[in-house]
């Protein structure tokens, strides 16, 4: 999502219902984990940007990346791993992640961790407004409501004020814009492919995509930034790894929220590791974003079990309420 890795899949298999077997300390415990690689995906991103191309990154988080998944993958599974009906699909959505989290290393090298963190929050609301818009999802005027005061949240954090907005805030957005996108456009692919198939699809096509970036300059790293370049490509699949066991073992609506501490993580590590100290437009637009992807997420969820959500039936209430009966004096 976002300021993520590549987890749309994911995304795309959360059980907002309960079911029998389910352990969501579990669940909790491995979404937490997921934050923290998630996060350290971002903060070794940041650093190496600032030493090397941006296309340099890429290739090297996407390459190792998808060396990793193979080695997890392939021994189990074999090459059948790699079948699919739907190849066309499946390139569309890598190239699509290649450009969001290229915008997202392009960010993080312009502006605080923190802000492109909170930023790419909003990822979930751009895909309920693509679905409302594109898939002509109905929507009430709650869900419209949480949406509007989302984006409100994202103009805060961005701050544009008197000044011209920021290039990384920029492309901040337009990496929530792509990611919320993408998410709504693949989401049929959950139901025909395999977790294994799109995992390795989409770090082969995005492996393939970054290397085309490579004509923009490349220099040979040192010792200690090939380890870093190593542990963004664990911390990528680590993530992607934790994410997706973590919506096997727990509702969506359990282990969902615990995704907001990415902000946390990122504000306390902004701070110690690059001097980062978050500005009131910030906090107050963080918490505005979270604010209402937590509402969406929890309104999405009682509408798909078919129950209103409480402040539906508070205003269905209000509105069955009548006046008084005025009766003329005399």
């Amino acid at each position: 999502m976002a300021s993520t890795a590549a987890i749309d899949d994911a995304q795309g298999r959360t059980r907002p219902a309960a079911r029998a077997g389910d352990d969501v300390p579990r669940g909790i415990l491995l979404m937490v984990g997921a934050t923290v690689m998630l996060t350290l995906a971002n903060v070794f991103s940041k650093i190496l940007v600032a030493r090397y191309p941006v296309g340099e990154v890429m290739f090297g988080r996407s390459a190792i990346a998808f060396a990793l998944s193979c080695a997890l993958v392939l021994p189990g599974a074999g090459f059948r791993a790699f079948a699919t009906r739907r190849p066309g699909a499946h390139v569309a959505r890598g190239l699509s992640q290649a450009v969001s989290q290229t915008l997202t290393v392009l960010a993080l090298g312009l502006m605080p961790l923190a802000g492109v963190t909170a930023i790419g929050f909003s990822a979930p609301l751009f895909a309920a407004l693509v679905a409302i818009l594109w898939c002509r999802e109905p929507a009430d005027p709650a869900r419209w409501a949480m949406l509007l005061t989302g984006f409100v949240g994202v103009l805060v954090v961005t701050n544009p004020g008197a000044e011209t907005l920021q290039l990384g805030a920029l492309f901040a957005v337009g990496n929530a814009v792509m990611y919320g996108t993408v998410t709504v456009a693949v989401r049929s692919m959950t139901r025909t492919e395999s977790a294994a198939t799109l995992l390795l699809w989409q770090m082969a096509v995005m492996t393939v995509a970054h290397a085309g970036l490579l004509g923009f300059g490349v220099t040979w790293p040192g010792a200690a930034d090939a380890g870093l370049f190593v542990m963004l490509g664990a911390s990528t699949v680590g993530a992607q790894f934790l994410w997706t066991r973590a919506l096997a073992a727990a509702p969506a609506t359990a282990v969902s929220p615990f995704y907001y501490l990415m902000l946390v993580w990122g504000m306390g590590i902004g701070a110690v590791a690059f001097g980062e100290v978050p500005d009131a437009h910030l906090l107050v637009g963080a918490a505005i974003v979270v604010a209402s992807g937590l509402l969406l997420l929890w309104h999405e969820t009682a509408v798909k079990r078919g129950t209103p959500p409480p402040w539906a039936r508070l205003m269905g209430r209000l509105g069955r309420r009548t006046p008084p009966e005025r009766h003329p004096a005399g």
